[in-house]
């Protein structure tokens, strides 16, 4: 899935990037002085310290430097400051690559996570599972994605889903799998949400139900999914759940090839053979409006 990368980014925010600023506490820096902030974190105040942390890994009011957040945000941490240990991890997690130390990441992970810090729940997940800082535990894994899922953290509710989902797996279980998705689908996920209609119009986990799959890969083509654009091409190419029109099947497919969907153009040029000229503009027309007008962030 791409992302728009930016300095934040660099710096260590890694998968939650957009929601971890939710649980920062807000910069001082609009009501205090960067030398008054830099007085009290120097003097030992641990918020000052993450403030300030948090200002160079930014780049906000200083020049962007990775090392010094990483300087403040330790000097905070070792304090005990949840969120100070939570980005100090996120830095030696998704840094600069001379940061980059897994163990230490997932050290830090761990204090916040221990104190109940979502997101930090969460990444200690992502790196259990993913073997990051020694071996794979797919069970400590799943353990800490329950904790973060049950705060109500989108993303953990997804992965949760997935590991639920997994055919074949030890904890597969279609009705669980439907209920994460459900719940980080309705946060606005946007893979939850094409997971979910892939659900409904399979009909694992629940009844099949072309309709509502629609809705969930609508809600999907909103954020610009471009697996979501071609599984309502086809679905409305084949008048599964709607009624069949070439022309707005054109335009969903359209749309899945400039995302570089791989079997969208084959799929628009089988179409596009029982299609007159006129409906084949009409849709290239449709495709064109809607990126106009949606301006899809992925």
């Amino acid at each position: 899935m791409l992302r728009k990368q930016n300095h934040w980014r660099r710096c260590g925010a890694g998968i939650v990037s957009a929601v971890l600023l939710a649980f920062a506490l807000a910069l001082r820096a609009q009501t205090n002085g960067l030398a008054e902030i830099k007085a009290q974190a120097e003097a030992g105040e641990a918020q000052a310290q993450f403030t300030l942390g948090q200002m160079f890994a930014r780049g906000e009011g200083v020049p962007q430097d990775c090392a010094a957040a990483e300087k403040w945000y330790r000097a905070a941490a070792e304090q005990g400051l949840a969120l100070a240990q939570f980005y100090l991890g996120g830095l030696y997690d998704n840094g600069p690559e001379e940061l980059r130390d897994a163990a230490a990441a997932l050290k830090w992970y761990r204090k916040a996570a221990d104190k109940g810090i979502a997101p930090a729940q969460c990444a200690l997940g992502v790196m259990y599972e993913n073997g990051g800082g020694g071996a794979t535990n797919a069970a400590a894994a799943a353990v800490w994605f329950h904790k973060a899922a049950e705060k109500n953290f989108a993303e953990a509710q997804y992965r949760l889903g997935l590991i639920y989902e997994k055919p074949g797996g030890a904890a597969a279980d279609g009705a669980e799998a439907v209920k994460w998705f459900k719940l980080a689908a309705e946060q606005g996920h946007v893979d939850a949400q094409f997971k979910l209609g892939t659900l409904y119009y399979d009909g694992r986990g629940v009844t099949q139900d072309y309709i509502v799959a629609i809705r969930w890969f609508r809600k999907a083509a909103e954020q610009g999914a471009g697996g979501a654009y071609f599984n309502l091409g086809l679905m409305c190419s084949l008048a599964q759940g709607m009624a069949a029109d070439n022309a707005e099947a054109y335009k969903w497919l359209t749309l899945a090839m400039w995302k570089g969907n791989p079997r969208a153009a084959e799929n628009r040029d089988a179409l596009s053979q029982d299609m007159k000229p006129e409906e084949i503009a009409a849709g290239r027309a449709r495709a064109v409006a809607w990126a106009k007008e949606k301006n899809p962030p992925r």
